[in-house]
């Protein structure tokens, strides 16, 4: 890869906002805006391959699952495992963003293309994550379905909130991306890659070659996996601040704009970024800086250029600098 070669990590719900109901239209408007913004990082000389979450999707496909199992015997419907849901949602959101693209590249009259590829990671038949599912996916659910779905499916549930119970599936670590070396040769062949979303479809090694795996791993984990990979310059995982801050909502609230990994891990250890929010993103980012890394980036995607020309976001470096 070049020296400026960006992976970035956008969450799902840069194509579905909460709180949006999620229509096809709307995604692709929104698809249409993020592809403006990737194109005018091209013009700026960044390689950029794009990885995506999934949330939304996913449980859009696995919410119609459940809506028409009491008809699936009659209707001759196979069934929907976990595994088909995130292969479905990544290739269905990889054609909204390389359409978007591919036509906003038209339009300035670039010569690169979208390339959308299929991911597999590999993770571990014995990961914790097994034993203890924590990811919610699909519906809201009352307890008397919830603990149906627990006898007759086999579904973890847990109540998310009082009187609202979700389904609950692991998320391992990813340990491998399989299609590593097919996606460096399309970036190095100058094409924009849109690999790994919904941080790609789970499967563990089996004696027969590989077997996929009912799980949902963290799209940003992976996303340091591929950057490191793909020994990329820059990881930036996409979110919905401007940078990163520590006491955040409290009166010694302190935004950082520069820190290094040593410093970025003590804050991380001592609760400053919540395991449901801004924790799994400050971890994926040192992993990636761990993998041998230079500089990895929290910012929101309007920010998303001047933090790439050093002027917005959260930049966390390998060695030490000034916060």
């Amino acid at each position: 890869m070049t020296g400026r070669t960006v992976v970035l990590a956008v969450g799902g719900n840069a194509l579905v906002p909460e709180g949006e109901a999620g229509s096809l239209s709307r995604q692709s408007e929104r698809a249409r805006q993020l592809a403006a913004v990737l194109v005018d990082l091209l013009s700026d000389g960044w390689q950029v391959v794009v990885t995506h979450g999934n949330g939304p999707q996913v449980g859009f496909i696995v919410r119609r699952g459940e809506l028409v199992a009491a008809a699936r015997t009659a209707e001759g419907l196979p069934d929907l495992p976990l595994w088909l849901a995130v292969a479905d949602s990544q290739g269905g959101v990889g054609h909204l963003l390389a359409l978007a693209l591919d036509s906003e590249l038209r339009a300035h009259d670039r010569p690169e293309r979208a390339a959308a590829v299929l991911t597999h990671v590999e993770v571990d038949a014995d990961d914790p994550a097994f034993a203890a599912p924590t990811k919610p996916i699909g519906g809201l659910l009352d307890e008397a379905g919830a603990r149906a779905h627990a006898s007759v499916d086999g579904w973890t549930v847990t109540e998310t909130s009082p009187g609202h119970w979700r389904r609950v599936v692991p998320s391992p670590q990813p340990m491998s991306i399989v299609e590593v070396e097919p996606i460096g040769q399309l970036v190095r062949a100058g094409a924009l890659v849109i690999a790994a979303g919904g941080g790609g479809i789970p499967i563990v090694r089996h004696q027969d070659g590989w077997l996929p795996v009912d799980a949902v791993v963290d799209k940003d984990r992976t996303a340091a996996l591929l950057a490191a990979g793909l020994q990329a310059s820059h990881l930036v995982i996409v979110t919905a601040v401007d940078e990163v801050a520590i006491g955040f909502g409290t009166p010694r609230q302190q935004g950082l704009s520069r820190v290094d990994a040593a410093a970025m891990r003590e804050y991380l250890e001592a609760g400053e970024f919540p395991p449901g929010s801004m924790g799994p993103k400050v971890e994926a980012c040192l992993r990636f800086l761990e993998l041998g890394g230079t500089t990895a980036v929290i910012t929101s995607l309007a920010a998303l250029r001047a933090a790439l020309d050093g002027r917005a976001g959260t930049h966390i470096h390998a060695n030490r600098q000034e916060s």
